[in-house]
């Protein structure tokens, strides 16, 4: 299959593709006598895992340690696969709770702003960013 079959059918574009297989995340495809690459069905399935990886969180580096484990399930067992994704749900917590501060300080400081059409000379949400204090 071409790249550009290959785009179509898992919805990721040409450069991904390529920069995917710069990567290793996916194998390299053998080259038709026309220079062509010609992907097998296999990398439709690794496609697939990847953008659902991504889709829940994991970071191409992590994905490809993930596709590592899968190419060799024998080898790994279920438990530190388990504690590769609690690592991340670690991360991810961790993130919660920093947003969850940011968005507090920022409710604060706008809520002190009147939001109104003046000069901005007194404004209350640039004090508060102006003021080391806080």
């Amino acid at each position: 299959m071409k790249i550009g079959e290959l785009s179509s059918t898992t919805g990721i574009d040409i450069q991904t593709l390529r920069y995917y297989e710069s990567q290793n995340l996916i194998s390299k495809p053998k080259r038709l006598s026309n220079g062509y690459r010609d992907y097998s069905d296999d990398t439709i399935s690794t496609l697939q895992f990847i953008k659902k990886a991504k889709l829940v969180g994991f970071t191409l580096n992590e994905i490809k340690e993930l596709l590592e484990i899968q190419v060799t399930k024998d080898k790994h067992t279920c438990h530190e696969v388990k504690e590769f994704t609690q690592v991340k749900l670690d991360e991810i917590n961790h993130k919660i709770s920093e947003l969850k501060k940011i968005k507090s300080a920022l409710s604060k400081i706008h809520q002190t702003c009147c939001g109104g059409f003046e000069s901005a000379e007194n404004c209350s949400i640039l004090s508060a960013l102006e003021n080391s204090d806080d």
